[in-house]
């Protein structure tokens, strides 16, 4: 627990298997998981008809292009009465310094010049860690989704975390795997000191 949201204690967390998720009128909590949700690239669930959105869209995927106004658009992002947003205002401004300083990064997903989709998400020292994403057209979430592994796996990446799970990254083929395992891969891919961005 605490509030610490310094772009150091952010780093060195994310670089441990850690990450901030605010609740309502509790002091800011910091998880790490003992099921942690992966998507191994391998195994990947991207259908015929999501391939053939993704070519036939027309829609253009950059990096690090809008990050601010991806994060906003995340926080908007309904999650049910019960649930409200984690994305706040202190949330937004620690990551967008965290953004500044070179540790997170977005997808942004164009239709012409109107920023139909997008994710952002925190490079852990080699590793990708997901936060969230949005759509405001069809498949634009995923389509981003599938930008960023064809960005990574040509990087020689060859999985992402993904936090905890959710019906839409159970649909895409994403598993749940032990906390000891994960931080166990998450220390190989740092000791392999490879460049995601």
């Amino acid at each position: 627990m605490g509030d610490d949201l310094r772009v150091e204690t952010l780093r060195d967390a994310y670089r441990h298997g850690i990450f901030p998720w605010p609740h309502e009128e509790l002091p800011l909590p910091w998880f790490s998981p003992r099921r942690r949700t992966v998507i191994l690239f391998d195994e990947l669930h991207a259908g015929r008809s999501l391939r053939k959105a993704q070519r036939r869209s027309g829609y253009r995927c950059t990096i690090d292009q809008a990050f601010s106004d991806v994060i906003a658009a995340c926080a908007e992002v309904p999650r049910g009465d019960d649930v409200g947003t984690w994305i706040g205002p202190e949330i937004i401004a620690a990551y967008t310094r965290l953004h500044r300083a070179g540790d997170a990064h977005s997808v942004e997903v164009w239709n012409g010049s109107d920023l139909v989709g997008g994710l952002y998400g925190v490079d852990a020292g080699g590793l990708f860690t997901g936060e969230s994403m949005f759509h405001r057209a069809p498949d634009a979430s995923k389509i981003a989704l599938l930008f960023l592994i064809e960005h990574l796996r040509a990087r020689g990446a060859t999985w992402i975390d993904c936090q905890v799970m959710t019906p839409h990254m159970e649909a895409l083929g994403a598993r749940e795997i032990r906390r000891n395992l994960f931080l166990d891969m998450l220390a190989k891919e740092q000791a392999a000191g490879r460049s995601l961005f």
